[in-house]
């Protein structure tokens, strides 16, 4: 038995053959990936990895797997059954963010190939193969689980590892981006959350839902996401830069198909990426190096549902300054799992006096904040553009959509 302690969790106890897949160097190698990206030239001390992330969705998932045992022995086929899926649903969270790349969705954009294919390639090169056999689980269960597939033998444990809403990834981060970050909107009562927890049978599919008790610590789970994302995730300063890097990934990887062997997508990480543009003459590998800020925020709109001021103001813009002066940011696609029961994705069912129900119909904050929701932020180039004039005209714009609005 190996401990290592976590910031977040406290002491994680790892297995002898857990120990020796951590040692392995693809997993290794999540050291050298930033959990937050670029996060930290605006949060300073987000620095943390996802390694460390690994071992505290292995530790979160863990403690939601043991509260489901607990309270659902009917909903498994016995100790030696619970004692599979334990091991499984470890060695999965240990896993799940084994595929990304340096930046992890900077890179993405520019390479054109997702982060969970990668994962496919690795979970099945030898030597990951065999530390997975080596834990006494089938790698073909572990992958299932880590790219959500609706093939899996352990739907719940689906929705521990990748699902849209428990998940103990997401349950892990938000406290640990938290933490990092140093702000308090990531923290939520996760010992309630937690100990409310139940499996369910839907429709004939075993689902992942919670005792109606655990309905305020639900919404406090809730609310962490919503506001991490507005105040963390979608920070101006970080998306601007993250735009910068994928400019200057787009000079380092001229022909990004050279990166398609795993082999050699392995070879990157951070910090290759970050030695690479040490002496590199680009505007945009500068900017990185130096933080320095190409571009200047001219009007952000926070999760509204009616994009027509922010239209407005990018067609003002856009037509003084012109196309190649203004960036739109948006930031819809990522939400579409924020907050809960967005577009087709499963809600929470809660278990009340009167039986299960929605989320979104035992809590009246959950109903108000489920829907899509567009974050959006306008950016102008420095040095081509007025920044003052571009902040008026929008000022401007929204001004004249208040007014209208009122009459």
């Amino acid at each position: 038995m190996k401990r290592i302690f976590d910031p977040v969790h406290h002491f994680i106890e790892l297995s002898a053959a857990e120990a020796r897949l951590l040692d392995i160097p693809a997993m290794q190698r999540l050291r050298r990936l930033r959990q937050l990206g670029l996060a930290f030239y605006a949060f300073p001390s987000a620095e943390h990895s996802r390694f460390g992330h690994a071992l505290g969705a292995l530790a979160m998932g863990t403690r939601v797997f043991d509260q489901l045992a607990r309270s659902g022995q009917e909903f498994f086929g016995g100790e030696a059954d619970i004692a599979y899926q334990r091991r499984l649903v470890r060695a999965a969270l240990l896993l799940h963010d084994v595929g990304h790349g340096p930046f992890s969705h900077a890179c993405e954009a520019v390479l054109g190939v997702r982060h969970e294919l990668r994962t496919e390639a690795i979970v099945f090169l030898d030597e990951v193969r065999a530390s997975v056999v080596d834990l006494g689980v089938d790698p073909y269960d572990v992958l299932q689980l880590i790219i959500g597939s609706t093939e899996t033998r352990y739907p719940a444990l689906r929705e521990i590892v990748s699902g849209p809403n428990l998940d103990a990834d997401r349950m892990d981060y938000l406290l640990r981006d938290a933490y990092f970050t140093g702000v308090a909107n990531g923290r939520y009562d996760s010992d309630q959350l937690v100990a409310s927890l139940r499996l369910l049978e839907r429709d004939g599919k075993i689902v992942l839902g919670i005792d109606g008790r655990g309905v305020v610590a639900l919404e406090s789970f809730v609310l962490a996401r919503y506001m991490m994302f507005a105040s963390v995730y979608f920070h101006h300063t970080t998306r601007m830069f993250e735009r910068i890097l994928q400019d200057t990934l787009r000079e380092l990887w001229p022909q990004p198909r050279a990166l398609d062997a795993i082999e050699e997508f392995l070879r990157w990480d951070d910090f290759r990426v970050l030695n690479e543009l040490r002496d590199s003459p680009s505007v945009t590998a500068r900017a990185l190096r130096e933080r320095i800020k190409l571009y200047a925020l001219a009007a952000e709109f926070n999760a509204e549902r009616d994009l027509r001021s922010y239209e407005h103001c990018e067609r003002a813009l856009r037509e003084r300054f012109g196309d190649d002066n203004v960036w739109a940011d948006e930031q819809s696609q990522v939400l579409h799992r924020i907050p809960l029961g967005v577009a087709d994705t499963p809600n929470v069912f809660v278990i009340t006096p009167g039986g299960v129900a929605d989320a979104r119909e035992a809590s009246d904050l959950i109903a108000k904040l489920t829907g899509k929701a567009y974050w959006r932020k306008l950016f102008v180039r420095r040095d081509t553009v007025d920044v003052a004039q571009a902040r008026r005209i929008c000022r401007e714009v929204g001004q004249r959509g208040v007014t209208q609005t009122s009459s």
